[in-house]
């Protein structure tokens, strides 16, 4: 099938990984100095050219307003996602940015997604220099906790830099390949993730093979940066309290702080203290010994902020910490002794911290890339949905059954019933796809169920849909009642180009009003008839014949209002009619039931009353 790259497209460094054919172990490639890490940093030169990843970074102390870092903040969002944290970036939006965010530098103009394909290519160009040879299709991993919108972009970064992107990765599955966790038999799984840019707390439920998430939380405005901001004013407030300067009007000056308190930061991880010097003007240096313990009470809000999502979590997979077998760190920010004590203290175990925190969830992508490219026929790797699953109901509608980018193997089973008298069959037509009407999805598959004639309304027919781990579904359709059953095999079309599915995607925000009317309409017309039709058997029964002729005048007057507004598009209209004509039937309906009631009571002594 050819070759397939793992890559961690990180917050703050990114990584490429391959699976050695002959240890079967995962691997990060280096660049020509030896580093396995690519700073997720961009820039662009007066000459026009792109720089990425170390030169970029040196660039951010001469040229901040002409390079970009962090960018994974901004995927997919929009304006008013990141207004306030925009401010702690030295780059500058361009005009047109309130929907997609477009980023000025010197004259040229970028998304996030052309930003992220910068540094794609220079991981594939890597990796084509490593093995001497076109590398075209990657495995990327993303955050559990990123959006569809956010999915989606990544996807468009990888098509823009020319890898086709196989699949897109949760990292805490990644994690705990990369550590072996799938050898368990059987295992519950926490992985926290804490990076640069974005935190993320999965549980995960190991069994014979299978991840299945538990429960996901985190918030993709927490990370590393923030500690780093954080330092950063810290030293700028006391620079401008002491020196009467104030660093952030100068931006390479205050990337150059923010450079410092980095460093400051990554000695304290392996140090109780160390000194902050700070080079400036002719005022004199900033220099200050910095201990682990004031660095600690510093950020201690912030590694606070990452327990709340991880006990909600747990809330909702319904766990208890200390019934978690395995917890994992990952992210350049879980080096600090800090976050190591909070999250063995939450979970009560020492939690796993012998891989490169940075690495792991590149080594990860490695494995699952090598068992899409064949290298590995024992292990189970989950995909999810592309798009929505579900058959045609009455009127042309879908009942969504199997919602898009939900994780398989999947199942979901939904009731139904018949609509009209008698009925032998009941037709089943899969479709897959977002609109809310059949003529606007995919067909996949038809097959028909058959069932004994029955009123309308009585058969209770189960409908289920089983996805599995090769992304099979199957469909099953079982007459409660006679427990007869029917079912097809069918490939949902993960052919789809990304094109198409991001087509259908759009058609489906696009077209949401018009599809929500269609809707709404298929649905009055269909309660329409059956209360017409319910109307013509009440009016047939010898009850009805005591109506006044003024009650039966105005019961032919609803009905022929109602018909009337049947042959138009107005829902609301004929919902109004519907009402109208249960009004004017409610008497007739009291006598039915009264009717009823003395047929089902003739003969019966008191106490063989049941009420």
């Amino acid at each position: 099938m050819g070759r397939i790259v793992g890559i961690d497209l990180g917050t703050t460094y990114s990584l490429v990984a391959y699976t050695d054919a002959a240890t079967r172990k995962p691997v990060c490639l280096a660049d020509e100095q030896g580093r396995t890490l690519l700073p997720s940093v961009v820039s662009l030169d007066p000459a026009g050219s792109v720089v990425v990843g170390w030169p970029a970074r040196e660039r951010l102390l001469r040229q901040a307003e002409r390079t970009v870092y962090s960018v994974k903040r901004l995927m997919g969002k929009g304006l008013e996602d990141v207004r306030e944290e925009l401010q702690l970036f030295p780059f500058r939006l361009a005009p047109g940015s309130e929907s997609v965010i477009r980023i000025q530098l010197g004259e040229k103009i970028f998304t996030p997604p052309e930003i992220s394909a910068f540094i794609l290519r220079e991981l594939k160009r890597r990796a084509e220099a490593f093995f001497s040879e076109e590398v075209s299709r990657a495995v990327i991993t993303v955050p559990a906790y990123f959006n569809d919108a956010q999915r989606q972009a990544t996807k468009d970064a990888g098509r823009i830099a020319g890898l086709e992107v196989e699949r897109l990765v949760n990292e805490p599955t990644a994690a705990s390949l990369a550590y072996g966790l799938d050898k368990h038999q059987r295992a519950l799984i926490g992985v926290y993730d804490f990076g640069g840019g974005t935190f993320d707390i999965s549980l995960l439920r190991l069994q014979e093979g299978l991840f299945e998430v538990l429960a996901t939380n985190g918030d993709t405005h927490l990370g590393g940066d923030d500690i780093d901001n954080l330092l950063a004013e810290k030293a700028r407030a006391e620079i401008h309290q002491q020196l009467k300067l104030d660093v952030a009007e100068n931006p390479e000056l205050y990337q150059s702080l923010r450079n410092a308190v980095i460093a400051a930061k990554h000695a304290l991880s392996a140090e109780e203290r160390t000194t902050l010097r700070f080079p400036l003007d002719a005022r004199g240096d900033y220099v200050r010994e910095l201990t682990r313990a004031e660095f600690e009470s510093w950020i201690e809000p912030i590694i606070e902020r990452t327990l709340g999502p991880a006990k909600r979590a747990l809330k909702d997979a319904g766990l208890k910490p200390e019934q978690m077998d395995e917890v994992v760190l990952v992210g350049g920010s879980t080096r600090i002794p800090l976050v190591r004590r909070r999250v063995e203290q939450l979970f009560r175990r020492r939690p796993h911290c012998e891989l490169n925190p940075d690495e792991v969830v590149a080594l990860g992508a490695a494995l699952q890339a090598n068992i899409l490219a064949g290298g590995v026929e024992d292990m189970l790797l989950l995909d999810v949905t592309p798009l929505s699953l579900g058959i045609e109901t009455l009127g042309g509608a879908v009942a969504k059954i199997i919602p898009r980018n939900s994780t398989i193997p999947a199942s979901a089973t939904e009731m139904f019933t018949t609509y009209a008298d008698n009925q032998t069959g009941v037709d089943i037509h899969v479709v897959q796809g977002e609109r809310e009407l059949v003529k606007d999805c995919r067909s996949l598959a038809r097959f028909t169920l058959k069932i004994p004639p029955q009123p309308a309304g009585l058969p209770r027919v189960e409908v289920k849909f089983l996805i599995d781990a090769d992304g099979l579904l199957q469909v099953t359709a079982r007459d409660i009642r006679t427990g007869q059953q029917a079912s097809v095999e069918v490939k949902p079309s993960y052919g789809l180009s990304d094109d198409e599915v991001e087509r259908m995607i759009l058609e489906s925000i696009e077209y949401a009003e018009a599809d929500f009317a269609a809707t709404q309409l298929i649905g009055a017309r269909n309660e329409a008839d059956a209360v017409l039709r319910a109307t013509a058997r009440a009016l047939a029964e010898p009850q009805a014949q005591e109506l006044a002729p003024e009650e039966r005048r105005e019961i032919e007057q609803a009905e022929a209002a109602l018909r009337q507004a049947l042959a138009g598009d107005d829902y609301r209209l004929i919902r109004e009619r519907i009402e109208a004509l249960n009004q004017a039937t409610h008497h007739l309906a009291e006598m039915l039931m009264n009717a009823a009631m003395q047929t089902a009571l003739k003969g019966k002594r008191a106490d063989e009353v049941n009420l």
